[in-house]
């Protein structure tokens, strides 16, 4: 099998839709010889977040000496993204063979399992051979059935954050999907809940006291924003004075105290983490898609925002480093989602709104958005072609001295790379 017919296989129809449940993702594993018991875990859900804490978690874990696989979705720009091992995606031969390996016994199941599902086996199988020490796994959605449940004993169990997003799967109330996502927490395993809704906390908290599960939260009191510009933030958290991330967003100096909380319970239960390490780990991160800054004449940030907490995160980070100026918006969003939110917005940081349709089954058309963005006095302009919509963006940010935000969709980040590059620029 072919790298191209590895992932051909993956995304054919043969295992698509979502059908919540561990029992097709245990069956899966079994027959391959449960490769996740053989492994260690810190295990991450939570609506917002999760990926910048895995990103920084994994840079200090593989900066203290251990060999960390690292486990996420969606992916940007390749498919090989989802997974990594010390920082490095999953070489095609490798996702090929494994692709190869457990094609004949997925296809001897009788319940077929689900896209997500086959690729978490084939990341299990993965991170086994590559021998790691410690696999941060990101959730896809939820947590109660999401298909990473499966693994029994994480070193540890971490939330964090609950707000609405996947409304239709997880449930139409904050108690609900606080619900699901508290479904990663095991027996006698501490849990970590980074989030600040009192409701969730009361759901996480008492689904932890049932299953004798030591709960944690993070002390913000002891936080110290140092300064913050496009070039990152410095910052002092209890014992560590002058902490250097690069990473732009209002909200990854928070996203950091949550990791700085997870390493010390992590080192409770024995694993050796130095503060050099947590330096080196914090100042190296590369987590691409979050406020993202990828050009700098003109300044272009890409910001993968899909949900209303999202887009409030992008607009206060957009509001901090362009206090005084608009921005010139190139955006789509999927119409499942909360769409006349977040397009009211991003009205406030709005010069003008060049509106597209990500390349997305479930996006929303470019003339709806765009019509959206008039209800609120924003001069919108929908484009079927992503080159048309950056490069009239861009024209008219070189000639006004405007920052470019590109937002609305984790999906739409190829594209923006693609079409940038396409134009020379």
């Amino acid at each position: 099998m072919t790298y191209q017919e590895a992932l051909s296989y993956i995304h054919s129809n043969f295992w698509q839709g979502s059908r919540p449940g561990l029992s097709r993702t245990e069956e899966l594993l079994r027959r391959i010889g449960n490769p996740q018991d053989k492994l260690r875990f810190v295990h991450v859900a939570g609506t917002n977040g999760k990926g910048s804490f895995c990103a920084m978690l994994s840079s200090v874990l593989l900066e203290a000496g251990y060999r960390v696989g690292t486990y996420t979705s969606p992916y940007i720009l390749r498919f090989n993204e989802r997974m990594k091992m010390n920082g490095v995606d999953i070489p095609d031969e490798t996702l090929a063979e494994l692709t190869d390996f457990i094609r004949p016994h997925a296809e001897a199941m009788e319940d077929k399992p689900t896209e997500f599902e086959l690729i978490t086996a084939i990341a299990m199988e993965y991170f086994v051979r590559e021998k790691s020490d410690i696999v941060v796994l990101e959730c896809g959605m939820g947590g109660r059935l999401d298909s990473t449940n499966v693994i029994q004993t994480p070193l540890l169990s971490v939330i964090t954050g609950i707000s609405l997003d996947h409304t239709a799967f997880l449930g139409d109330t904050v108690e609900k999907i606080a619900f699901e996502k508290a479904g990663i927490i095991k027996k006698d395993i501490p849990i970590l809940y980074c989030g600040k809704d009192p409701i969730a906390k009361e759901v996480i908290s008492s689904r932890a006291a049932s299953l004798s599960a030591p709960f944690y939260q993070v002390d913000r009191s002891s936080f110290r924003l140092l300064s913050a510009d496009q070039e990152g933030s410095d910052f002092s958290y209890g014992s560590y004075e002058k902490l250097h991330i690069p990473l732009l967003g209002t909200y990854q100096p928070e996203n950091a105290q949550n990791v700085l909380t997870a390493l010390q319970l992590l080192q409770k239960g024995g694993i050796v983490i130095g503060e050099d390490a947590v330096r080196r780990g914090l100042e190296s991160v590369r987590w691409p898609a979050r406020f993202e800054r990828i050009r700098k004449d003109p300044v272009i940030i890409c910001d993968g925002g899909h949900n209303p907490e999202g887009i409030d995160c992008a607009v206060d980070s957009a509001k901090l480093y362009f206090p005084t100026q608009k921005l010139l918006l190139v955006c789509g969003v999927m119409a499942d989602k909360d769409y006349p939110y977040m397009v009211k917005k991003l009205s406030e940081i709005a010069k003008e709104a060049h509106c597209l349709k990500p390349q997305n089954p479930r996006a929303l058309a470019a003339e709806d958005m765009a019509a959206e963005f008039r209800k609120h006095g924003t001069h919108a302009i929908p484009y079927t072609a992503c080159e048309d919509a950056l490069q009239d963006a861009v024209c008219k940010a070189k000639k006004e001295n405007l920052p470019i935000l590109c937002v609305g969709s984790l999906y739409f980040y190829g594209e923006v790379v693609a079409a940038l590059e396409k134009l020379g620029l």
